[in-house]
């Protein structure tokens, strides 16, 4: 009986230590009320990353809808992929290159001015020329991750967003 009780108050404590620090799950975030329809824009559609910002908002509960003046729009301005050499093999050939994919994107209230943000993805990327073939696949699988992190940052960016 003794034992129950001890069990008992130890769970009882780790919920309240848990609830008490503001512990969230990762990836569940508070989007505000006036965010929860949004009107999304980009300069293509049916692009990788304006997919994987459809699909994160849909996660999040955030309804989409046609543009009008009542509503906010979420805009992503740009997004491009820079790659810069890192370090060289002996023979003068690239050996390691850096990635970074930036994001720029705006977010548009009803009586407000846009606010921009930029969401910057840094990865290195070996770079061997006898193993091509897998290293453009290794290349596409990289895009594709640093995508779906930039999406990710921009659902937390309109989390973050404080409004009046």
């Amino acid at each position: 009986m003794l034992i129950k009780r001890i069990c008992f108050a130890i769970m009882a404590l780790s919920i309240l230590l848990c609830a008490g620090c503001g512990f969230k799950l990762q990836g569940s975030y508070s989007i505000p009320e006036q965010l929860r329809t949004l009107h999304l824009t980009s300069q293509d559609e049916y692009s990788e990353l304006t997919r994987l910002v459809r699909e994160r908002l849909r996660l999040h509960s955030i309804s989409l809808v046609d543009e009008s003046d009542e509503t906010p729009t979420l805009n992503i301005l740009r997004d491009s992929l820079d790659r810069s050499t890192l370090s060289l093999y002996p023979t003068g050939n690239v050996a390691e290159y850096e990635l970074t994919y930036h994001v720029t994107f705006a977010v548009s209230l009803p009586e407000g001015e846009a606010q921009t943000f930029e969401v910057d993805i840094q990865r290195d990327y070996l770079d061997d020329p006898r193993t091509a073939l897998a290293k453009s696949r290794e290349m596409e699988l990289l895009l594709k991750e640093m995508r779906i992190q930039a999406a990710d940052q921009m659902i937390q960016t309109l989390a973050s967003i404080e409004i009046n």
